[in-house]
């Protein structure tokens, strides 16, 4: 069992010791949070394909697990812009069912990674190819919401689900901007902008919301101006959480989304780490990594039965609730009440899409990380490629052909680095003893008789590294009496570079020769 990682949730902990001056904090906490989270629900909601209200029922069922059962103190969960493009494609292929499948898949993979101990290796994932698949679905998320930005009209036309066919689309409707929901969501992104400069507490996407409701409900109520469309123009929010049902499981459907929940699975991994990691970076506190990875596949078993969507750690909310005071799981729990009396009452109708729109365009921007990405322009080629290769895939086909490309790409130019690291030496005449070596060791170079070979690894002896020693020793051509192999300098070999040995050893006995493997590890 020793293999198997314990479960600890935080929640319990903190309950020992807890007093009413941290209630306080937590429920002020929780009050903000549930607040700012609405909008962002919704709006992840309705970017993704599905209704609003299942993207405010997901941060209600998520937010909820995440902080009952999560290895972090103060981690937020619930839907986030990363998912968006997957979300969005599996909704447009597969509908919801298909993504009410795939998100229980990804609970099932994110629990057995916590419990198989793979919160750790989630963090080997090349930075490259997380800053790369980032940037692309920052610039993804900026695409889908032009439409509702500008106020077009497509005339009927469908929406196509690719990035290019989206901005032809665009090129193609441009005279049909509607200036009063472009004005609308031009607002939205000053507001967001401005509002840090006069109160870093309450998020601008807050104010932005809040202001630009209030004033399109007075233009309509007042002024007749129904020009400006809103949640409840296009969607009906149905005020209540939905009866939990298990989606229906075929074989065929499951296999097919195994890609695609596993993507959901290690994108939800990552941004939960990475989340709880910057939490702990502010708060002082040592979040556990495996029994976050555990709660957030509960949370993504569980929000399908209830028609959600996928979710996991949201950073900004996970900041806005440690700006607010919030230090225990009590503030998440708190966060998740307050969004289901929300869901209760009807008022998201009256938010403006453009608004919407605005928001998400701030939240992309601050997604793409366009300096790290410039940063990064500028190391080596290979980290570059990665990069690029990684952006590109992910803009123009989806995140799983990007991430499953990127990490290949990555790992093959680090074989080809470890390859170029190890070097096969040939050694003639003689060797010095103390070669390689810090230490002095005063002794004579020892002659090397006729008749030896002598031939020294330096690193890893692998697959890469067997083929290019067996060429090498067939372009000596002689057959000699003894040859040495030194491998002090070896730290590990695998089964191709062993099967290359016994290789070599067979033909050394067939030819006469005697073959000494000198300083094995």
């Amino acid at each position: 069992m020793k293999h198997i990682a314990s479960f600890r949730p935080r929640f319990f902990e903190v309950l020992r010791g807890y007093s009413r001056q941290t209630f306080s904090a937590d429920l002020m906490a929780g009050l903000v949070v549930g607040i700012v989270a609405l909008p962002l629900a919704i709006a992840f909601g309705i970017a993704s394909g599905v209704s609003p209200e299942k993207g405010i029922i997901t941060a209600v069922v998520a937010g909820f697990v995440v902080s009952l059962l999560g290895g972090s103190r103060v981690q937020i969960g619930g839907p986030t812009g990363a998912f968006i493009v997957i979300v969005y494609g599996v909704v447009q292929q597969y509908g919801e069912t298909g993504l009410l499948v795939a998100t229980f898949m990804a609970g099932v993979l994110l629990v057995a990674m916590g419990l198989f101990k793979l919160g750790a290796v989630i963090r080997f994932i090349p930075y490259p190819v997380v800053v790369g698949f980032t940037a692309g679905i920052a610039l993804t998320i900026f695409t889908t919401q032009i439409a509702d930005l500008f106020g077009m009209d497509f005339g009927g036309e469908p929406v196509p689900g690719d990035f290019i066919g989206k901005w032809m689309l665009y090129f193609r409707h441009f005279g049909s901007v509607d200036w009063a929901n472009l004005a609308v969501g031009l607002c939205s992104i000053l507001l967001i902008v401005l509002t840090p400069r006069f109160s870093r507490r309450i998020p601008g996407s807050l104010v932005a919301i809040v202001v630009l409701t209030a004033g399109v409900w007075a233009l309509r109520t007042y002024a007749g101006m129904e020009g400006v469309d809103t949640i409840g123009d296009r969607f009906t929010i149905r005020a209540e959480l939905p009866a939990a049902a298990m989606p229906a499981m075929d074989w065929e459907v499951m296999r097919s989304l195994f890609p695609v929940a596993l993507t959901i699975a290690l994108l939800g991994a990552i941004e939960s780490l990475l989340s709880a990691t910057v939490a702990d970076g502010v708060t002082g506190d040592r979040h556990d990594s495996n029994t976050e990875l555990m709660a957030q596949g509960a949370a993504n078993l569980l929000t399908p039965l209830f028609g959600g969507i996928p979710a996991t750690g949201a950073i900004a909310r996970t900041m806005t609730n440690i700006n607010n005071g919030g230090r225990t799981p009590v503030a998440g729990i708190i966060h998740a009440g307050v969004l289901l009396l929300l869901l209760m009452m009807p008022l998201a109708q009256y938010i403006p899409m453009a608004c919407l729109a605005g928001v998400l365009v701030v939240v992309s921007y601050n997604m793409s990380g366009w300096r790290t990405f410039r940063a990064l322009l500028r190391t080596p080629l290979s980290d570059r490629a990665v990069l690029l290769v990684t952006f590109f895939l992910t803009v123009v086909f989806d995140l799983t052909v990007a991430i499953e490309v990127g990490l290949l790409i990555a790992c093959v130019l680090f074989l080809r680095r470890v390859m170029e690291a190890t070097e096969i030496s040939v050694i003639r005449n003689e060797i010095d003893p103390s070669a390689g070596s810090d230490a002095r060791l005063h002794e004579e170079p020892l002659a090397i008789p006729s008749g030896i070979e002598v031939y020294e690894i330096d690193g890893p002896y692998f697959f890469g590294i067997a083929t290019r020693f067996e060429e090498l020793m067939m372009q000596m051509g002689d057959r000699p009496r003894v040859r040495i192999i030194r491998m002090r300098r070896v730290p590990f070999i695998d089964s191709t570079g062993l099967h290359n040995l016994e290789t070599l050893c067979r033909m050394s006995q067939r030819a006469g020769s005697t073959l000494v493997l000198s300083g094995v590890n």
